[in-house]
């Protein structure tokens, strides 16, 4: 099998079987759940993999730096999935340990924070002295699952708040408090992730049908929902765009065997539209198109969009954008006349 190995400035790319390649980083897991495999960086020209230092159920790199975040899979008494080892990849030495008392299901870092997520209980470590700085009691939490935002300015945790409802335990991991509830779905979670600035989180349950976004700071307030499917399905993983300014784009995949892209665009629950003309088409054979509607839109940020909205005689719409421009240039430049 081959694997794709990326160098810490991105220059070198390449695929590797039984070769060694020298100044290479990369943290690559292979298949799902206790029977993942994983490849971490290679060191001095070796490749330190299963076959080498055992099978791991957990790597969390900081960033690109050379620290991981290692749980084993418990295949040998020194990777236990009841231990965390901050590993080294530089020196190749194992830093610091922290052991528990059941497995260690989930970990999240960044440059002052540590999080080890357990079936029942969540810690938050600082990550330069590792001392303990909070415990949170959660639901039975099973897969481990939370959500992660790296950023120092909005550093913010998900757990699941219920075992019964989609409901989302919001917390701030700098002032380490609880930031909000949020009830996204009916149905247990099944996924979620935070963009990087802490700004959205976004939400999937066990159906698998709706993806919802949360502004994380109005958190009752929904500002996205987006439809995977009229079917069922289990949603592998949701991931935002890697802009800390703009993550304006949402991945999700899923056991239906597809990858659905969602365009957070421009945020139409704080937008006015306004319906400006009807015109009904007579039916005919050659025209399907039972009316057509003019639909304006001012965006909260200052954008003018007009829409031509056609729907059909089975109720079936499209959408045609005819113009757009910036409201707040146009004015500035004087060009409206009042």
């Amino acid at each position: 099998m081959a694997v794709l190995l990326l160098s810490k400035d991105l220059n070198l790319l390449c695929a590797a079987e039984d070769k060694y390649y020298t100044n290479v980083t990369v943290v690559l897991r292979l298949g799902r759940g206790m029977g993942s495999k994983y490849l971490i960086p290679i060191q001095e020209g070796c490749v330190m993999n299963e076959a080498t230092i055992g099978a791991f159920i957990i790597v969390e790199m900081l960033y690109s730096s050379s620290l991981l975040a290692i749980v084993g899979a418990g295949e040998q008494p020194s990777l236990s999935p009841r231990r965390l080892c901050l590993f080294n990849t530089t020196t190749g030495t194992a830093l610091r340990e922290l052991n528990f008392l059941t497995s260690v299901l989930a970990v999240c870092i960044n440059r002052k924070r540590l999080i080890v997520v357990l079936q029942e209980k969540t810690y938050v470590y600082d990550t330069n002295s590792l001392a303990i700085l909070d415990t949170i009691d959660t639901v039975p939490n099973l897969k481990g699952l939370c959500a992660f935002s790296p950023s120092l300015d909005g550093c913010f945790l998900a757990l699941p708040a219920s075992t019964v409802k989609g409901s989302v335990l919001v917390y701030n991991v700098m002032e380490l408090h609880s930031h909000c509830e949020i009830d996204a779905h009916r149905s247990p979670l099944a996924a979620m992730v935070l963009s990087s600035n802490g700004m959205y989180i976004a939400t999937a349950s066990e159906q698998g049908t709706i993806i919802r976004v949360h502004l994380v700071s109005e958190a009752t307030k929904q500002s996205y929902n987006f439809r995977r499917g009229t079917y069922p399905s289990t949603i592998f993983s949701l991931s935002f765009g890697p802009s800390m300014q703009h993550p304006d784009t949402l991945v999700a995949t899923s056991s239906s065997g597809s990858v659905h892209a969602f365009s957070l665009g421009f945020n139409i629950n704080q937008s006015y539209a306004v319906i400006r003309k009807v015109d009904k088409v007579a039916d005919s054979i050659a025209e399907s198109v039972a009316c057509r509607a003019t639909v304006s839109i001012i965006t909260s940020s200052g954008y003018f969009l007009e829409y031509t909205l056609s729907i059909n005689h089975q109720n079936e719409s499209s959408w045609i954008l005819e113009r757009e421009f910036n409201l707040l240039t146009v004015i500035s430049e004087g060009t409206i006349n009042s």
